[in-house]
């Protein structure tokens, strides 16, 4: 019996009070070092130390690449991470045909980033080896983009709806 008690006064006396946090983290992680970034986005090893870390959206953040390297390092429009922050600030990008003015926002496969400023589209494209691969397309075709349907279901009066890739959801019109 004294045993038993030692052990329970030993016990209470390492309980960490709830209001503090015993060194654990919270959340999800903010930040991605530069090695840790998919091989896709072509980072320069000695570049610095960290890579931007998408923000959550509709595209998983393997399969995706955030509107600062897009801008930076491929179109080359800045040269500094400051200087993306500018031009998203001052609502020149649209990603699908909506300003856009997240840094790290998830640019994903078949997305058309638009800069109207300079009537440029481009549609984010694989190439043969996995990259993702900036293509120009026209006024025309900016206005369409192609979804992979995850799921089809069925919703109040059985009007069916689909679920895409990229988080959307396609409604039929009622019927009646």
């Amino acid at each position: 019996v004294e045993g038993a008690r030692e052990i329970a006064a030993a016990e209470e006396s390492e309980v960490v009070p709830s209001g503090t946090s015993a060194n654990m983290a919270r959340g999800l992680k903010k930040h991605m070092k530069r090695l840790n970034a998919p091989k896709h986005w072509m980072l320069e090893k000695l570049g610095g130390a960290f890579a931007p870390k998408p923000s959550s959206g509709p595209h998983k953040s393997r399969e995706c690449l955030p509107l600062v390297l897009i801008i930076r390092n491929r179109l080359k429009y800045a040269l500094t991470y400051r200087e993306v922050i500018s031009i998203l600030m001052q609502r020149h990008i649209q990603v699908d045909g909506k300003v856009r003015t997240d840094k790290t926002y998830p640019a994903g496969f078949m997305d058309v980033v638009s800069i109207p400023k300079t009537n440029e589209n481009f549609r984010l494209l694989y190439d043969t080896k996995g990259r993702f691969r900036l293509h120009s397309v026209k006024d025309e075709e900016a206005k369409f983009k192609l979804c992979k349907v995850r799921s089809i279901q069925f919703g109040q009066k059985g009007i069916p709806y689909l679920n895409t890739y990229d988080g959307r959801t396609i409604r039929y019109p009622d019927p009646l």
